[in-house]
């Protein structure tokens, strides 16, 4: 049976679009989602809310200097772009100018809303241009927001062990939560689900990195119903593959984020100065509903989803968005190349750079990927050989830039990367040469960017999310911060090389000690290794490798625990909030900390570790590898 055309309907102060398997109700001219009919629901989007207040598009701006303001975006002039039977296109625009100076983000803003024929589901993209001349500003966030009707949607899924039926948003008003340490994580004591008392609810526990971020949603099971937030692409999106998004949470709420500062802070807030010309396209996303037959299992639903995911992904770059900011697959270019590692004290040979993430980024300095946030990235994964290729890239000049697992550090190709239409650019044999003077001594953890691979302690049983209990991800608990000064109360970490196992014995996250006062003080930590033979006239190298840091500090000292100048500082760093966030890595940092061979000793020594930032329980560092090299070898 051949479905239905797409109908349009344009009323006095809605626009609806209906192909016989949904109904997609826009207000107008603002362009503000107030409703989806599907399945024999009049609405999926939760009816006791204000219209304003169901799908919409949102950032947050601000002038330089001055706070954030959260903005609704809702458009003043709205069109339609393609009306036929195979498509209806809907522009929602919302121009800048002068006038609107400290009242909207200095932006022209024109929202897109597609329904297909015979598709079960609705997508949306938008276009953001700051034009030359235009007042400065940041840009903190920008994203889709859908609340979901609580009566239908309480059973949530971000990823195939992260699913589980969720608070309502009643069980996190007063009376019935513990508020905890920060807003957003409440201890439930009265829920309406008797089953879900004493649990922790947190929207961070559901962040993910963009690489996996691919769908996710809620699932009704009267009827059986499902909403999925499918993104195809990660170009649109900031800071990279690793960078970590909100996802869902409770509301029920989905989001599709497409700049954010979590887990990284200012350095992933756009900023623009001078009159900077800017223009870049969010999206499009697909919003993808579906549903079986009640008596069939409702959960099948997300397996669903996740094969309309990979429909997505591979019909990726789209066809049918007219507006010619977006870029179709024979207006893009590709790159292609091996990546190869030379590490001679690894080995005298090239090493195939196996499972690394290679990314062309706008040019900049080594590892600056991490923290671009105004233009596209385009990012794939090498395989075993090496080998990689970059499909569907826009035009432009970028780096290539490069990550192994394994090893330290990051790769960037020098040369520009000039992409033009269809073009296939061929990069040849790359090699890495990571951050390498002499040959290991000892080692602690492994190079992955992640402090995973560290001692995660139990939560403290009054603070449990269920869904994390014997999970992969157990630094997803609340309040694990803590468990730090009941593991040390008097003595800080002590790790003996040759000994400790890094796995039991180096905890996740190198925070502040809790004091019987209820404040805070700073903890110094101790790496003990013996060496049989010092040649004291040479200088041995300390890698640092840092996961994550919280407005902290990094001091080290090499066998004088009370010299007052340490023989390193890296100053405050970060603000990550990944401690506080259960992201257990955020922005990366390399620190080579050269020791001079008169400082060491044959027989035992000791490198301490001191983070002395102590006004927070969330300052901190998590480490992703350490290692001591000895002086260069012929």
């Amino acid at each position: 049976m051949s479905s239905k055309a797409v109908r349009l309907q344009i009323r006095d102060h809605h626009v609806v679009v209906d192909n016989g398997i949904l109904q997609l109700t826009l207000s107008k001219p603002d362009g503000i989602i107030t409703g989806i009919r599907y399945n024999g629901v009049d609405n999926l989007l939760e009816v006791l809310n204000p219209e304003s207040n169901r799908g919409y598009w949102d950032l947050v701006w601000n002038s330089p200097g001055s706070m954030g303001i959260f903005d609704v975006i809702k458009g003043s002039r709205f069109s339609v772009i393609v009306e036929n039977e195979e498509q209806v296109e809907l522009s929602f625009v919302r121009m800048w100018d002068p006038s609107l100076e400290g009242k909207f983000v200095p932006l022209n803003i024109d929202k897109r809303f597609i329904v297909l024929r015979g598709s079960s589901g609705f997508y949306s993209y938008a276009i953001y241009e700051h034009l030359k001349d235009w007042p400065d500003f940041d840009i903190g966030e920008t994203r889709i927001t859908f609340k979901l009707r609580k009566d239908k949607f309480q059973y949530m899924a971000v990823a195939d062990n992260r699913q589980r039926v969720m608070p309502l948003p009643d069980d996190r008003l007063s009376g019935r939560c513990q508020t905890l340490a920060y807003p957003e994580a409440v201890l439930l004591t009265d829920p309406k689900n008797s089953a879900l008392k004493g649990e922790v609810d947190d929207k961070y526990q559901y962040s993910c990195e963009n690489n996996n971020l691919k769908v996710h949603g809620w699932i009704s099971t009267n009827p059986p119903t499902g909403f999925w937030q499918i993104t195809p692409s990660d170009e649109f999106r900031s800071g990279g593959p690793l960078k970590q998004s909100l996802t869902s949470h409770v509301g029920p709420t989905t989001l599709a984020i497409f700049l954010s500062a979590h887990y990284a802070g200012q350095d992933l807030v756009p900023k623009f100065r001078a009159g900077e010309p800017w223009k870049k396209v969010f999206g499009p996303v697909f919003l993808y509903l579906n549903s079986t037959s009640v008596g069939d299992d409702p959960f099948w639903l997300w397996e669903d989803a996740k094969i309309q995911m990979m429909a997505e992904v591979e019909s990726w770059p789209y066809s049918f968005p007219a507006s010619e900011d977006f870029s179709k697959k024979d207006q893009r270019g590709m790159v292609s190349g091996r990546l190869l590692v030379f590490d001679r004290y690894v080995d005298q040979d090239y090493l195939p750079g196996s499972g690394a993430f290679v990314g062309l980024s706008a040019p900049g300095e080594v590892g600056s990927w991490q923290r671009e946030c105004k233009g596209y990235q385009f990012w794939t994964r090498a395989d075993d050989g090496g080998y990689f290729t970059i499909n569907h890239v826009l035009t432009g000049d970028y780096n290539l830039y490069a990550w192994v697992p394994g090893f330290i550090g990051d790769y960037r190709c020098d040369a520009l990367v000039n992409v033009s239409q269809g073009s296939c650019i061929e990069m040849g044999d790359l090699v890495y040469e990571p951050p390498r003077d002499g040959p290991t001594l000892w080692e602690i953890g492994i190079p992955d960017r992640s402090a995973s691979e560290f001692y995660v302690p139990d939560p403290n049983p009054i603070y449990i999310n269920k869904l994390f209990v014997n999970h992969p991800d157990r630094f997803r608990q609340y309040g694990l911060w803590d468990r730090y000064a009941e593991l040390y109360p008097d003595e800080d970490l002590v790790y003996t090389v040759g000994t400790s196992d890094y796995r039991k014995d180096w905890f996740f996250a190198h925070v502040p000690r809790k004091t019987n006062s209820n404040s805070h003080e700073g903890t110094t930590w101790q790496i003990k290794f013996q060496l049989d033979r010092v040649d004291r006239k040479s200088m041995y190298m300390l890698r640092v490798a840092i996961a994550s840091a919280t407005l902290a500090e990094l001091q080290v000292r090499v066998n004088d625990p009370r010299s007052k100048r340490p023989l390193f500082t890296s100053g405050l760093i970060g603000r990550d909030n990944s401690i506080a966030r259960h992201g257990i890595h955020g922005i990366y940092w390399v620190y080579s900390v050269s020791v001079a061979g008169c400082h060491l000793v044959e027989g035992e020594n000791t490198i301490f570790l001191t983070q002395p930032r102590c006004t927070s329980p969330f300052q901190g560092i998590m480490y992703d590898y350490i290692r001591l090299e000895g002086p260069p070898t012929k």
